[in-house]
C-alpha cells in the first residue's frame, strides 16, 4: 500500500469515531438514558419476569438500533413500546407453541442413573433368559433366581440332579452368549 492509499487520521474521526464512542453507540446510550427505565417498567408490566423484562428491554433498544431509519419522523417512546410490546407477545405465542417446559421439580422424581441403568440391565436380562429354550430358562430360574440347592432344583423339575447341573452349565453358556448379543456381558 502506498502512503497516498493509507487512510489519515482526520478521515477516521471525520466517520463519527470520537473518543466518546461511535455515532451508533452515542445513539443507543441516548436511548437508553432516556427511555430505559420507562422501558423497562413497561416490558416488566406485560411479562412479570425482571429477567424477561431486561431481555425485552435490550432486544428492542437492538432493534432501534439496526432501524434507525424507523424512529426519524415519529414519536420515539412510542416505537420503543410498540417493539416492546411485539416482542413480548412473540415470545408468549413462541412458548404456546411448543410442549411447555419442565422445572428440576421433574428431575427430583427420575430413578438416579445407576437405579436407571439397573432397571435397563434387568430388561435385558430378561429378554436375554426369553431367548435360552425352555429346559435352559427353567433350571436358571430354579437354581439362580429361587436359589435352590441342585436337589431340590431335580425335584421341583423332575429331573435326575445330573441333568440339572449338566442343564446349568449349558444354560450358563447360552445366557453368556445371549447377553454379550446385547452388550452386556464382560
Amino acid at each position: 500500500m502506498s502512503r497516498s492509499d493509507e487512510p489519515d487520521g482526520d478521515a477516521v474521526r471525520d466517520e463519527g469515531v470520537s473518543p466518546a464512542g461511535t455515532a451508533d453507540e452515542q445513539l443507543l446510550k441516548a436511548l437508553f438514558d432516556e427511555h430505559g427505565g420507562p422501558l423497562y417498567g413497561y416490558a416488566l408490566r406485560l411479562t412479570g419476569d425482571p429477567q424477561r423484562a431486561e431481555d425485552v428491554v435490550q432486544e428492542t433498544l437492538l432493534r432501534a438500533w439496526r432501524h434507525p431509519d424507523a424512529l426519524a419522523g415519529r414519536p420515539v417512546r412510542a416505537w420503543l413500546f410498540t417493539v416492546a410490546r411485539n416482542l413480548v407477545v412473540d415470545q408468549h405465542r413462541a412458548r404456546r407453541s411448543r410442549p411447555p417446559e419442565t422445572g428440576d421439580d421433574v428431575l427430583a422424581v427420575l430413578p438416579a442413573d445407576d437405579e436407571l441403568e439397573r432397571a435397563v440391565e434387568s430388561w435385558a436380562v430378561a429378554d436375554a433368559l426369553a431367548a435360552l429354550r425352555p429346559e435352559h430358562r427353567e433350571v436358571i430360574m430354579e437354581v439362580y433366581y429361587r436359589g435352590k440347592t441342585v436337589r431340590e432344583a431335580a425335584q421341583a423339575l423332575g429331573i435326575p440332579g445330573g441333568t440339572v447341573k449338566s442343564r446349568t452349565y449349558y444354560a450358563l453358556r447360552a445366557l453368556k452368549l445371549a447377553l454379550e448379543e446385547r452388550g452386556l456381558a464382560p
